[in-house]
Parts: C-alpha cells; sequence; structure tokens
C-alpha cells in the first residue's frame, strides 16, 4: 500500500506511528501475525537516513516517540524491545565476491556467478555512482580488450568520441544467505515477517522495460541511473521477502508516480495508493509555502514564456544551436536568452533578502535555486553567477549577492555525480564530501544541541573541517543560491528556499513537483490572528520554468511580511534534572475474572478490601480508578468484586459509601 502526503506534511511522524503500533502490538500478541516487530525503514540517500534515525526507539527520549509525544513513557520499554533499521537502498546491491587478496575472481571462481548486462558511461575516471558505473576511456578499452566486457552496443557523439556502451559481464558475487547477514543481520531461514516502510517510495517500482520512452531525450542526465536504482531497490526487496518474509510494505511518497519505462503507466500514481494528502490540500490548510508561477507577460500570449523557460526558448535557436537527439543544446546558446527571467528573479530575490534584514523577519538569507539540464550549462550558469564571468554577448548578472569572494561562498554548484556518489555516504573525495555537507546545512544558522548544550556535529565533521583547514560552523549558513543539475536531492530540508529557476525540459508533472517541492518547506509556523481566525500566515515561492499544472496561480498582493512574534525557549537546567515533576498518564484499567467471587471487607484507605490478596500492602499494585468511583482499583479486582466506592467527589477521609453493585448490601456504612 502507498500513502500520499506532500511535502512537509509529516511523513516521518507517520512512519513512527505505523513502527510504534506494529512493534507495541506485537510484543502485546506475540502469536497474531499481522503485526511485525522488526521493522525496516528503506530510503534514497544518507541525508535522509541520518534525519531518520529518530525513529529508533533505542534513542530513547532522542527519539521521536518521545518528542513528539507519541507513545508515553511506560511503553517505551516495551516499543524498545522491537528492531527498527534505517537504511539506504545502496546496501541492497549484491557485492562482488571476485577478489581473495588482489586475485579476481576469474581465476579462484568464489561466489556465485551471474550474468550482467549494463550500460557504462564512459568518464573522467572510473567509478560507480548511483547505481551506474563509469570507466575511463583507457579502463574501458583494457577491460574489452581483456575479455572482461563483451560489447553489444556503443554510442558515440557527434565528434566520434565514444559516450556510453551496452556490455555484458560475468560477476561472482555473493549468496543470498550472505547478503542476508550483511544488509540486515539475519541468519537465512529465520522468518522475521518484517514490516517494511519505503521513504520516497517513486525511486522503487517494477522496470518492465531497458528502452527510452517517447517523452525522455537521449541526453537527459540521472534518468539511467534512476531506473538502476528502482531495479536495485526492488530487487533488494525481493529477497528479504524471499528469505524472511515481509509481513507489509508500504510506501510514502509525495509524488508516487511511475517516471516511466512501465509501458502505459509511465506518469501515472501508483495503483496501490490507499490514501492521499496532496499538494493541494497542505496549501490550503496552510502546511506549505504557495508556488508562485508566471501568469502573463509583455507577449500577450496566454501562457507566458517564462512559465516554461525551456520550451520558450528552444523555438527561438537556430539549428546548429539546438542540438540533436544524441547532442544537447549549446549552453552559450540556452543562456542567452535565459539570462533575462534569472536575473528578473534574482531582482525579486534581492527585495526579499532586503526585507527579511530590514524587517528581522529570519536571521538567514533567502535561497535562489537554478535546476539546469545538464552539467555543461550548470557550469556555465555558475561561472556567470558566482564568478562574474559572462560569455561572449551576454552581459553581467548584476546581482552581486551571488558573488562568491574571498572565504565567503554565496553561491554554490551541485553536479548529479556529486550528489550521487554521496547518498550512500561514502565521498569518493574530501572536497565532494564538504560539498554534501554545504548542501545538507543550507538554511541552519547553527548545529543542534545535546542537553549540556555542546553542538551535535555529523560524523566525521570534524575530522574533515580540521584536515581542510574549515570553521565548525555549518558550511552552508551563508549560501544565498544553488546552481544545480537534477532536483537535487529528496530529503532535502531547507526551508528559506524563495526562488526557483528551471532551466530543463520537464516532460512531466511528477519531475515539476519535485521541483517545486525544494521550495515548499516553510521557514516559519508562526501563527496570526486569534481565536477562530487564528492561522499560519501565509509564504510564498516565486518559481519560472517549471510548468506545474496541478496547483492554482496566486498572484502576489505585495506589502512587506511582519516580522515573527518573540519567542522564548523554556527548558530545564541540566544541574536540576533531579527535581524534574513527572504526570502520570491515565491509559486503561485492569479486569480479570475470578473462578470466585472474592469476599470483601472493610480496608482503612479505601473503605474496601479484596481478602483474594488480604497479605498484600494497600501501597502496593495501585492503577486506576473505575469509573463511577473515586477509588484505586487493585490489579486482580473485577467490576463486580469493589465492594464500593467513594460518593460523589469525596476524599478517602470522609468514607462516603455507597451500596455494592452487586449485592445492594451497604458493607461499609458511613459515617
Amino acid at each position: 500500500m502507498a500513502c500520499k502526503m506532500a511535502t512537509g506534511s509529516g511523513k516521518t511522524t507517520v512512519m513512527g506511528m505505523l513502527a510504534a503500533w506494529s512493534i507495541l502490538n506485537k510484543q502485546n500478541t506475540r502469536g497474531d501475525r499481522r503485526y511485525s516487530d522488526t521493522v525496516i525503514v528503506v530510503c534514497p540517500n544518507v541525508t535522509i537516513r541520518n534525519r531518520l534515525a529518530e525513529l529508533d526507539p533505542a534513542r530513547g527520549e532522542a527519539s521521536l516517540y518521545r518528542s513528539r509525544d507519541l507513545v508515553p513513557p511506560h511503553l517505551m520499554g516495551p516499543l524498545s524491545q522491537g528492531r527498527l533499521l534505517v537504511m539506504n537502498w545502496h546496501v541492497f546491491g549484491l557485492q562482488d565476491a571476485n577478489r581473495v587478496g588482489k586475485t579476481a575472481a576469474r581465476v579462484v571462481r568464489t561466489g556465485r556467478e551471474v550474468n550482467v548486462l549494463e550500460t557504462i558511461r564512459i568518464g573522467e575516471k572510473s567509478t560507480t555512482a548511483r547505481g551506474t558505473r563509469y570507466l575511463s576511456l583507457a579502463d574501458y578499452q583494457r577491460q574489452v580488450a581483456a575479455g572482461l566486457l563483451e560489447v553489444i552496443k556503443e554510442e558515440i557523439d557527434d565528434s566520434g568520441g565514444l559516450v556510453k556502451a551496452q556490455v555484458g559481464s560475468t560477476r561472482y558475487v555473493e549468496s543470498d544467505a550472505a547478503w542476508l547477514d550483511r544488509v540486515l543481520g539475519f541468519k537465512a531461514g529465520r522468518k522475521q515477517n518484517v514490516l517494511v516502510m519505503n521513504d520516497e517510495a517513486h525511486h522503487a517500482y517494477r522496470i518492465r522495460s531497458e528502452e527510452p520512452d517517447e517523452y525522455e531525450e537521449a541526453d537527459d542526465e540521472g534518468l539511467d541511473e534512476y531506473y538502476a536504482e528502482a531495479t536495485v531497490w526492488i530487487d533488494g526487496l525481493d529477497r528479504i521477502h524471499k528469505q524472511v518474509g515481509i509481513n507489509a510494505c508500504v510506501d510514502f511518497s509525495a509524488t508516487p508516480y511511475f517516471l516511466g519505462r512501465v509501458g502505459q503507466q509511465a506518469n501515472r500514481p501508483f495503483p496501490w495508493v490507499v490514501s492521499s494528502f496532496d499538494l493541494i490540500e497542505a496549501i490550503e490548510s496552510g502546511l506549505t509555502k504557495i508556488p508562485q508561477f508566471a501568469v502573463r507577460d509583455m507577449s500577450g500570449q496566454s501562457i507566458p514564456g517564462y512559465f516554461n523557460i525551456w520550451r520558450w526558448i528552444l523555438p527561438q535557436l537556430k539549428s546548429s544551436e539546438r542540438g540533436g537527439k544524441k547532442s544537447a543544446a549549446k549552453p552559450e546558446a540556452i543562456l542567452r536568452y535565459a539570462f533575462t527571467p534569472i536575473a528578473m528573479l534574482g531582482g525579486l530575490w534581492q527585495q526579499v533578502a532586503k526585507e527579511w534584514r530590514e524587517n528581522g523577519t529570519d536571521p538567514r538569507p533567502p535561497v535562489f535555486i537554478v535546476v539546469c539540464k545538464n552539467t555543461r550549462l550548470a557550469k556555465l550558469v555558475y561561472e556567470w553567477l558566482a564568478e562574474d564571468s559572462p560569455p561572449p554577448g551576454i552581459p553581467s548578472a548584476g546581482l552581486p549577492d551571488f558573488r562568491n569572494r574571498d572565504d565567503t561562498i554565496n553561491t554554490i554548484r551541485v553536479d548529479s555525480t556529486v550528489v550521487a556518489e554521496t547518498d550512500s555516504g561514502e565521498a569518493k573525495s574530501d572536497l565532494s564530501g564538504w560539498m554534501r555537507l554545504t548542501l545538507d546545512t543550507v538554511g541552519r544558522l547553527d548545529w543542534a544541541q545535546d542537553r549540556q548544550g555542546n553542538p551535535i556535529y555529523p560524523e566525521g565533521f570534524t575530522a574533515l573541517a580540521e584536515k581542510l583547514g574549515k570553521p565548525l560552523h555549518p558550511p552552508g549558513r551563508n549560501v544565498r543560491a544553488i546552481v544545480s543539475v537534477g532536483m537535487l536531492t529528496e530529503g532535502w530540508d531547507c526551508n528559506t528556499v524563495t526562488h526557483i529557476v528551471g532551466l530543463r525540459p520537464f516532460m512531466s508533472q511528477l519531475l515539476c513537483e519535485q521541483v517545486v517541492g525544494r521550495g515548499l518547506r516553510r521557514a516559519s509556523y508562526e501563527t496570526e490572528g486569534a481565536g477562530a481566525e487564528e492561522r499560519l500566515g501565509e509564504e510564498v515561492a516565486q518559481i519560472f520554468g517549471v510548468p506545474f499544472q496541478v496547483v492554482p496561480f496566486k498572484t502576489n498582493k505585495g506589502g512587506v511580511p511582519r516580522p515573527p512574534a518573540k519567542t522564548w525557549r523554556v527548558r530545564a537546567l541540566p544541574e536540576r534534572a533531579n527535581l524534574e515533576i513527572s504526570f502520570p498518564r491515565v491509559e486503561g484499567y485492569i479486569r480479570t475474572q475470578f473462578a470466585t467471587e472474592p469476599r470483601l471487607g472493610s480496608d482503612s484507605r479505601t473503605g474496601c478490601r479484596s481478602d483474594a490478596d488480604s497479605t498484600r500492602s494497600p501501597d502496593e499494585g495501585w492503577t486506576t480508578h473505575q469509573p463511577g468511583t473515586a477509588h484505586d482499583i487493585w490489579p486482580g479486582e473485577t467490576e463486580h468484586g469493589i465492594a464500593c466506592g467513594l460518593s460523589g467527589g469525596a476524599s478517602p477521609s470522609d468514607s462516603h459509601c455507597r451500596n455494592c453493585p452487586g449485592t445492594g448490601e451497604n458493607l461499609c456504612g458511613s459515617n
């Protein structure tokens, strides 16, 4: 089953509630196969994995169950007896068993032999990123000559250079039992009946065809990697189900659609969606920003050019600039037309930044994003914005706030390969690792702190900062503009994005919603008004070039946003933790049927006592109050087994009793 939930509407909280429901019910009824006390959460990258770590009950008071009061304290013990694993889909890939020391498996033949059909891209270096294998031209030629790769088809660009090749190869991989032990720590044959939750589940579906769908352009970067990811993800779930059994699988996504290569189902919702809280509802509820799109321009056309910048630009290009199926449009030609809407939206960004500074709306800078089609275009746009180095015939951007000066980084460029290779948390270089940390901390002024007030640094951050000579504050806190290839990354929680420009083709509403989603998280949840008129204030994201047609257009009425109300964070001092006052939570009643009715007598505390356990101290085993009475119930007493109770709101010292509900006899009398 799948749940469609708009960006920023609380997917993590719902996942925590589902995990708690399953684990606690399993702990209470061990034989009921409807429940699972082993929960696996699969996500697409390390950013989301780190954030979802709060779903682990072992974190105690730091877990989501306590921070959002989902589970009362007395149930945290049973909840912690369950097992919750959060992992990237990357771990599902079968690892090569083709080396013993430095000896290739073609000689030693270890592991399980599989025949693999794959696409290899020719790059500057040999690496693997997001499920795609890159080989340098020299390595590719060497492996083909050695018989390690069987060439099926090669693709050549207009200049005669090799771009990619479809090859067949033989791999020796780990067995399913070894895979299961590595990924989950389970031994094969142990039926766990696990509960699986897939976060950003639009990455995980079965691919029916290896051939591109009609709408895909030949040079669209990232699509092959996207499909390879879906295959690895689903194959991993299949392997888990085969070995230990999946009790239920729940998908969570703001965009649970097939992207492509599934026949006629392309761009349609998953048919297993059972619940939908979509973007329209989130906007109407005030939970997200309101996206604003271009609604008119000076041309008088019904659809303004800046609504879909890519489609507006391409017809204006010369045939030599437009490119073909195997080559992209020239970046300089694209920027010659695109610099106007970018500069226009950049001017609106400057107005917002000025208002934020003058009104104290937010001490952080607003964030401007340009989403490019490929790395060549992204590089050109970055040099134009960040380095004030425009190509011939294109004027300067005129946006000084985006320029990088000295040690101040105001604009960053994030390539899809950098994001992809760091999704698993294993950066290929220190600079790639630092770039990922910079991206993940955009919009954060300081690190989170523990109860003693010490900053909580990400794993390995301090060592990397010391090695690169960087300060220890969040490296992305000064970033104002991001030039990216692709849609950045799901789970990117920057809530200060205010402006987005799309410089790429958008052939589906799924892609549009993913890009727009990067700017939908609210910067503030302060309410306005009072009483019945109290509601979240309006926040806006202005967007050019992303032809999203699902949401209604909204024009800006202008006006300066009000500064936020002064708020104070109240917390207990660590040295006074022993003085904490806790309050009991009434959560249920205990009733047990006796084979014989217990005899009843008076008790100095309540006026009633059960002789079935006459040796128990009156101070032991008290639980909750019986409805309609004001006295406590011992574990083991039944509704009929309670002789009487205090009438009305009387206290125990009043000893006002009523007739026994079972016999009608007044056993206690009254004073």
